[in-house]
């Protein structure tokens, strides 16, 4: 599960564990479109950090722990910027709250049970696990000092994210606090594209009509009637 575990210690803190961001497509679509909405939705929370596949080091100590790399991570209470990696220490103390991680075929189960270990120990408060493969959505909630397991998936709502899941029988489909859906950039594309092409029209509409309302003001003034007077 460690992704670092050798130490060097001229370069404890390295920001890179030379693994890829995904093992697949599919994994990193999923990756791209959870972290890239989670942006969006907090994108007028300066106290809000997000980030994907960046190690985070709880402890300086790298002989009592070393780092992990959720998938997606969101902290609340710091702020956003630029960071090579996550050192708790150098961050108030303040774990990330909310993780994601994206299964790929070569997760083993232990790799996943020691990751769940290892956000429970450290203070994720809630951990989402999302099987593409088998459509399968697993979600652990913090009680006490545990991250325990949630059966009541379809149609949960993040109590920190405020973001809603539901599982059709083909996919995961995530909805922001205002209902609207997460969305790829392809998806997200289209749709700028479909709201400039409506607004385009929307103008040629209102060129048009003006169009027409001068030609019609201008035969009333060749028959002598004044279009602007009071009636």
């Amino acid at each position: 599960m460690n992704p670092l575990a050798y130490f060097d210690p001229d370069d404890p803190y390295p920001e890179s564990d030379g693994q890829p961001m995904a093992e697949n497509t599919e994994q990193f679509d999923w990756i791209v479109k959870i972290k890239e909405n989670l942006e969006i939705l907090f994108a007028d929370r300066p106290d809000v950090f997000v980030a994907g596949d960046l190690l985070w080091y709880p402890v300086s100590d790298r002989r009592v722990s070393g780092p992990v790399a959720p998938d997606v991570m969101v902290v609340f209470g710091r702020p956003k910027g630029r960071r090579g990696c996550y050192k708790q220490w150098e961050e108030g103390g303040v774990a990330p709250q909310v993780v994601f991680e994206i299964l790929s075929p070569a997760n083993s189960l232990k790799e996943m049970a020691d990751k769940l270990a290892y956000y429970a120990l450290y203070g994720v408060e809630e951990y989402y696990l999302y099987d593409p493969g088998t459509n399968r959505l697993e979600l652990w909630i913090r009680q006490g000092e545990r991250l325990c397991p949630i059966s009541h998936i379809n149609g949960w709502a993040s109590p920190r994210l405020g973001i809603r899941f539901a599982l059709t029988p083909e996919t995961l489909e995530i909805f922001g606090p205002n209902g609207r859906p997460f969305l790829t950039s392809i998806e997200f594309s289209r749709r700028a594209d479909h709201a400039i092409t409506r607004a385009q029209e929307q103008a040629t509409l209102a060129q048009q009509e003006h169009e027409r309302a001068e030609r019609l003001a201008a035969r009333l003034r060749a028959l002598g009637i004044d279009p602007d007077a009071d009636i």
